[in-house]
């Protein structure tokens, strides 16, 4: 796609299927602007080393930056700036992962791929008998919610940052009376471990967490330990605290040592898949072009901090 798109730029790309590091900062040299994915977590002395080599801004293919250290590269004289894309693609994975986790499906297709069509003892739910606490407001929590008022449940709403239409009400409340809790939230300072053991225990007994934001918005420890304990009905996360160096590489012949993931995935109430809520190709097109344009408009001085 940058090969495609970046000619409509002006750009002409040094294109590396590899994360930057300090081995291939050279390729850098002579451009002010790169642009990273979000899947490996760039270091302070990768930041400086991009530096040297004279970049000035990095644009993240990501909506958030929690990967970089923003204040650091800040320090050093770059500036970081997040994409933004079809919020329809991480909405309807979030729906889908919700209906999964209410229908049970994780547990129905393990039986069905044994060749076990017996209905089993768990009924599902259906979501327009349900709450739903959707905590985090922005264009995919919006999203989430024009969704589900096709579905016809009641919406609970928490956001910091800005009011909504629906019924905004504080994180105890919403924790408490919500049957589905799903995160659409940055991870920041404030918000890592939003969902700790003492918030995990207000929830409602019987419901279900989905997590398509960053993974350490919950305390995955406290989370193992609410499911086992059957607080919780279900959990259904497309990202997992712990989750860089495992998610995006085949670890079918090498050793995990993310327990906490590994405990998740053997249990038949949790939904693991592997940070895709966004990978459409729509998605992705609005990444690339999103990406390209923030560095020319940073070239040409039409960015402001």
């Amino acid at each position: 796609m940058f090969r495609e798109l970046a000619p409509r730029f002006g750009v002409r790309p040094t294109l590396t299927g590899a994360a930057v590091t300090e081995a291939n900062v050279d390729l850098a040299l002579g451009n002010r602007c790169v642009s990273v994915g979000h899947r490996t977590r760039i270091t302070r002395r990768t930041v400086a080393a991009l530096a040297g080599a004279g970049v000035e801004y990095i644009s993240t293919r990501s909506i958030g930056s929690d990967h970089i250290d923003v204040a650091f590269a800040s320090s050093v004289g770059i500036r970081v700036g997040a994409v933004a894309y079809s919020p329809d693609s991480v909405a309807d994975y979030t729906l889908m992962l919700m209906l999964m986790a209410v229908r049970h499906a994780k547990a129905i297709i393990r039986r069905a791929d044994a060749h076990d069509y017996r209905s089993g003892d768990a009924r599902g739910r259906e979501l327009r008998d349900l709450t739903v606490g959707v905590v985090g407001t922005g264009r995919i929590g919006s999203a989430v919610m024009d969704r589900l008022r096709g579905f016809g449940c009641h919406v609970l709403t928490h956001d910091n940052r800005r009011a909504t239409t629906a019924h905004h009400v504080p994180l105890a409340y919403l924790l408490a009376h919500s049957d589905i809790v799903t995160l659409h939230i940055p991870l920041t300072a404030g918000t890592h471990h939003l969902l700790d053991r003492e918030r995990l225990a207000r929830m409602r007994d019987g419901a279900f967490i989905v997590n398509t934001g960053r993974g350490s918005l919950i305390d995955t420890e406290a989370l193992v330990a609410a499911l086992e304990s059957d607080k919780l009905a279900g959990a259904a996360l497309d990202v997992v605290e712990g989750e860089e160096g495992v998610f995006y590489t085949d670890c079918r012949n090498r050793p995990i040592e993310n327990k906490a993931l590994l405990r998740l995935q053997e249990m038949p109430n949790v939904l693991i898949s592997p940070h895709l809520a966004y990978y459409t190709d729509h998605a992705l097109r609005d990444i690339v072009e999103n990406s390209l344009a923030n560095c020319v408009e940073f070239v040409e001085g039409k960015q402001h901090g």
